[in-house]
């Protein structure tokens, strides 16, 4: 990482930190297909938890599928009140391609809503093919952070959607209002 190359010690480099930070977080998350996403909810509740965030400051909101999440993450938006938001489902392929126009609008949708309030608004939706996938990526530990190394892995995406937020939580901080 840039962050950590001693080429870079001449330049400015900043970089968030998987560090608690007052304020609260909200985690909206699918019912749907809920065997998987209570594991990635209990993964990004865990890993907060684990990284100083206090259980009564994180808000859990659960909507009836994927779709459904940029709806109530784009109110919690607005209303100020979260440091960030996570959005956890998990959608897998069928026999048509209904699976890829809920993940189009859904990421679309929270890219934009982090975009439209300078919040992070992290895109913890699972997009497999298959159920099993969709178990693998739902695991008990933090996957690999890339595939390009030798030692990559897949894990809890909800674990990892939780030090995402974290890290860009800190990251604008540094950067300021």
């Amino acid at each position: 990482m840039p962050g950590h190359d001693p080429t870079y010690n001449a330049v400015n480099v900043f970089e968030g930190k998987p560090e608690a930070t007052e304020g609260r977080f909200a985690i909206v998350v699918a019912r749907f297909n809920d065997t998987i996403t209570s594991r990635l909810l209990e993964g990004a509740v865990e890993t907060l938890a684990k990284h100083g965030v206090a259980e009564d400051q994180i808000d859990v909101y659960w909507v009836p599928g994927a779709f459904e999440i940029p709806t109530v993450a784009g109110s919690l938006a607005a209303g100020g009140d979260h440091v960030a938001i996570l959005g956890l489902g998990a959608v897998i392929r069928g026999e048509t391609t209904h699976d890829e126009h809920i993940n189009r609008a859904v990421s679309l949708a929270m890219a934009e809503l982090g975009m439209h309030h300078g919040l992070p608004v992290i895109f913890g939706v699972l997009t497999c093919n298959t159920l099993e996938q969709a178990i693998a990526r739902s695991g008990g530990q933090p996957g690999s952070r890339g595939k390009d190394r030798p030692e990559a892995r897949l894990g809890n995406k909800g674990s990892e959607a939780a030090l995402a937020a974290l890290e860009m939580v800190n990251l604008l901080k540094q950067l300021g209002p």
